[in-house]
């Protein structure tokens, strides 16, 4: 289990990421902090991999918070939750450990994805054969891009898609597409793009008559 830490200084947004991040499969929230020096005392009584960091805390500034901790020695992983939008403050979040932002108000949705992505990254272990593959393993903190899709794809879609495709042993065109409510055309082309990408395999499926049909089974990290 990934231990979580919420710092969030608002009691109805802190209970929504505790509840948010409680619902995430292979995560458990450790403790909720409503201040930084809350955070610190919860730190000091039991580690945790990873920090939800509010920026704006009632007692002190999110990344000041996150620049001691780092001088103290707590190396746990930050996904920055925060209304921020100045790209300088992204910059020096980076530089201190900060693995994801997520713009406030945000949706369950997004942030399971986040944590999902997060999870994998931490998986990923061993030694890299190649720059392909450290570049993967980067690219997993990364959200799709829509606009970096070839044409007609669509980011909903290929999100779908790689949902059904993480909670199953493998699928089908057919059976995704059954799924989904897409053709089996569709998302062969889906399922086609993540193997291109690196994020799925293929591989034929026996034991029918006639041509076997391809099976695609999403890339663990794990292994």
């Amino acid at each position: 289990m990934i231990r979580v830490l919420v710092v969030e200084d608002d009691p109805v947004a802190a209970d929504a990421h505790r509840l948010y991040v409680g619902r995430v499969p292979g995560f458990e929230v450790a403790a909720v902090a409503h201040s930084r020096a809350e955070a610190v005392r919860a730190l000091d009584r039991a580690p945790v991999d990873l920090l939800l960091l509010d920026l704006y805390l009632p007692d002190g500034y999110g990344l000041h918070l996150l620049r001691s901790l780092r001088a103290a020695g707590h190396s746990a992983d930050v996904i920055a939750v925060t209304s921020a939008r100045d790209l300088s403050v992204v910059r020096e979040g980076v530089s201190l450990g900060v693995v994801q932002y997520v713009l406030k108000p945000f949706t369950f949705a997004t942030l399971r994805d986040r944590l999902v992505r997060y999870a994998e990254f931490r998986t990923a272990a061993g030694e890299a054969s190649g720059q392909d593959e450290v570049d993967r393993a980067l690219g997993v903190l990364r959200a799709p891009q829509p606009n970096r899709l070839p044409k007609g794809l669509s980011g909903p879609t290929l999100e779908a898609v790689v949902r059904v495709l993480r909670d199953s042993d493998g699928v089908t065109a057919g059976s995704a597409g059954a799924e989904l409510g897409i053709s089996r055309i569709t998302a062969r082309r889906y399922l086609e793009h993540l193997v291109t990408t690196g994020r799925a395999v293929r591989s034929p499926q026996y034991g029918q008559v006639g041509r076997p049909e391809l099976r695609y089974r999403w890339v663990r990290r794990d292994h």
